[in-house]
């Protein structure tokens, strides 16, 4: 015992040695090197919303702002109020399309990776071969069939045809499982034996444990829905989300710079927010829950 003890103070003071002061100081430069790159783009987004136009075309551009104005801002408002359709439409729209897409992408993957995680049942295996699977395609691959879908279902040009297809995303699903799948089984049969049904099993002990898989997931299809416009599926302009109608005004020329740039600190500005709220359950995700049994 007391030669172990000695190879434990030996390896303590080796692994204190091994971290000096200047390998500790390199380490905090890169990673504060890091963190000024990574919000160097949205600091620079935020001050061009502010700038006025002369400051906008001056080249070489600038990061900050010299004369902060809110004119891009007003300019951004009046263009949408002189639209056909009411600016609060569009928000109202965006809020159902994304709203109503996001919950219901958490709901459909947790009812359905539970029991691919805490159940047996034949043809278990061939269903998440086949959810990996469809994890290999892109978007891009899959907007043919979606639309083709979605016609055949005669949703086209309602709401349902952007918040159904964002329902089936099998990234939610596998990331669920995986979450679930950590649960201890005794601590699921403890509650069995306590007289919990299944639903009750998977609403009150389930579902609390995973939380930052699926406020993760909610901020990864959030974020998805928000960046929508809707093109492919929405005809008439009254369904359209806000995102379209920022991107037509973004469109607009050279005389709408100012307008512009106060449309991408808008885009950006919602997730990001809604990113700040969830931020501590995605710091939690990324590491292990630690529950064994």
């Amino acid at each position: 015992m007391k030669k172990k003890k000695g190879l434990k103070r030996i390896f303590h003071k080796e692994k204190q040695l091994n971290r000096s002061a200047a390998g500790n100081g390199l380490l905090f430069t890169l990673m504060v090197i890091c963190g000024v790159l990574m919000a160097l783009p949205l600091v620079m987004l935020t001050n061009n919303a502010l700038k006025p136009l002369d400051e906008l075309f001056q080249y070489p551009p600038k990061i900050f702002v010299k004369n902060p104005t809110m004119e891009n801002f007003s300019d951004l408002f009046y263009l949408m109020s002189d639209s056909m359709i009411p600016f609060s439409r569009y928000i109202l729209n965006t809020l159902i399309i994304t709203g109503f897409g996001t919950v219901g992408h958490v709901i459909v993957a947790s009812l359905a990776a539970y029991p691919l995680a805490k159940h047996k049942f034949p043809g278990k295996d061939f269903l998440m071969k086949l959810v990996i699977l469809s994890m290999m395609f892109s978007q891009a691959v899959t907007q043919i069939p979606i639309y083709m879908v979605v016609s055949f279902l005669g949703i086209n040009n309602t709401y349902l045809a952007l918040i159904l297809p964002a329902w089936q995303y099998g990234m939610g699903l596998y990331l669920m499982k995986q979450f679930m799948e950590q649960i201890p089984d005794s601590l699921m049969e403890s509650a069995r034996l306590d007289g919990s049904s299944e639903w009750n099993t998977f609403l009150h002990i389930v579902m609390p444990n995973v939380k930052p898989a699926w406020l993760t997931l909610a901020i990864f299809q959030f974020q998805a829905m928000w960046g929508n416009t809707g093109t492919q599926y929405l005809r008439s302009e009254q369904l359209k989300p806000l995102q379209y109608a920022l991107q037509q005004i973004a469109a607009g020329g050279m005389a709408r710079q100012g307008a512009s740039a106060a449309v991408q600190f808008i885009i950006a500005l919602i997730p990001i927010a809604f990113f700040l709220i969830c931020q501590s359950n995605i710091i939690e995700t990324m590491t292990t829950s630690g529950m064994k049994d």
